[in-house]
This record gives C-alpha cells, structure tokens and sequence, in this order.
C-alpha cells in the first residue's frame, strides 16, 4: 500500500528543466529528450510527482545521451500530487490517478513512438510508475522493463512478466520492503525465457533514484549506481 514514503522528499517542480522539449504525444504532454532519428526508445513513467521533477527529466537526458529516444509522459494531465493540497490527501489523489489507467494512457503513447519509426521500446517506472511499467511488462508493448522502488507490484504481477526486467530496492522500504522484493527472485528464476533480477540497495529510502539532495554525496553515489543499472539494462536489452 502506499504511504508517507511515497510522498517524502517531494521534488520542486520545473516546467523548463532539461535539455529537452515538451510536445503531444499519444494524446499526452511528454518531456522529449534525445535523438529523434534513433530506433530505439525509453520510457519514464514517474512516481507521484509527475514528470516535470527535476532529476527525472535530468534522468532522461542521461538515458538520451545513450542514443536512446526518451519519452516522460504526463500521466497525470497537470495534476501531479501535492503534498500542500490539504483538500486532495494521497488517499484522494489516488482514486483519480490510478496505475489501471496510467497503463490504459501508455497504450497509444507507444504506438505513436511505433509510428514514427520506432522498432523496440523499453520503459522503467519508478514507484507510482513501476505499477504500469510491469503492467506493459505482461504483454508484447516493451522490449524490457526496469521497476525502481515499485509501489503495490505484487508477487502475481511479475509470474505474468514476459520481458527482461530488473527490480531495484531500497533496503528502507515500507511499500515494497526487501522482504517482498525477494520473493520475485524465485519466480524469476523460474522462467528461464525471462531474464531478470533483484538488487537490494543498502542504506537507502523508497524513492532513492529520483527524490534525492543533489548536494549531498552519500544520497547520490546510490542513485547514480541505480541509473547506471538501468542504463545497462536498456544497452542489453532494447536494440
């Protein structure tokens, strides 16, 4: 379930962060980064805060520099959840921001990335997000799938996964503690046909790889360990 972690350390948001650009695709404002002529694509699906965090956006720009075309929708059509909205609480943002739809919304987002060229996508999603990366995962949408500090994927949801995926946790989780995350291990051991993994990051709170100080070294070291993970799982996998 989600609680306080998926809403602590929430990001100042920035509408002109990045080195990319802002345009419609599949119906939804997306944050574009990278090279447009590239075959292969990355999508970020966002926890909460939506898709105008910084170091998300800063995170895409990383990916794009790969030569990968990079998408950040906004699954959330300009209502990211906000911590100050005492009328709108978690609980309430929730109902009207659920994964189910946020899966139905990434539908017509990849097959426009298909029609213009596109031949394989991979996507990560990080808490909020990792619900409807998993949800793609079950199907032929993505090539491969990262799930950063996964918010309500269960144990059911992954015995449905068809594509390469690699889990990423903290060891400080209340929503998806290690406990939980292990018990993909076997089942993903178990499907020879999908590659995929489980690494506990020690030391570290959920929402570690994008809700983090950038002037504080010790919180940075981890997260940059996870994106470089990320990055490797795309360099394998979607080409």
């Amino acid at each position: 379930m989600s609680g306080p972690q998926c809403c602590e350390n929430p990001p100042t948001l920035s509408s002109s962060c990045g080195q990319g650009f802002v345009e419609e695709i599949g119906g939804l404002k997306t944050y574009v980064t990278g090279p447009s002529d590239s075959k292969c694509a990355i999508l970020l699906i966002s926890d909460v805060f939506g898709y105008e965090a910084p170091n998300l956006r800063k995170l895409a720009d990383k990916v794009a520099a790969m030569g990968f075309y990079v998408v950040v929708p906004d699954f959330f059509y300009g209502d990211p959840y906000a911590p100050d909205d005492a009328e709108k609480p978690i609980e309430v943002w929730r109902t009207e921001h659920g994964t189910d739809k946020g899966f139905e919304d990434a539908k017509p987002v990849i097959a426009a990335l298909k029609s213009k060229g596109i031949c394989t996508i991979g996507a990560a999603g990080f808490c909020w997000g990792a619900k409807v990366v998993v949800q793609l995962a079950k199907f032929d949408y993505i090539k491969a799938a990262v799930l950063l500090h996964p918010s309500r994927v269960t144990v059911d949801d992954i015995k449905e996964v068809k594509v390469p995926i690699a889990v990423l946790g903290a060891e400080f989780d209340k929503i998806s503690p290690p406990e939980l995350l292990k018990q993909f291990e076997p089942i993903l051991s178990s499907k020879p046909e999908v590659e995929g993994y489980v690494k506990i990051f020690p030391g570290v709170p959920h929402g570690w790889t994008v809700r983090f100080d950038v002037a504080d070294k010790k919180a940075v070291e981890p997260a940059e360990e996870a994106h470089q993970d990320m990055l490797d799982w795309f360099a394998k996998y979607v080409k």
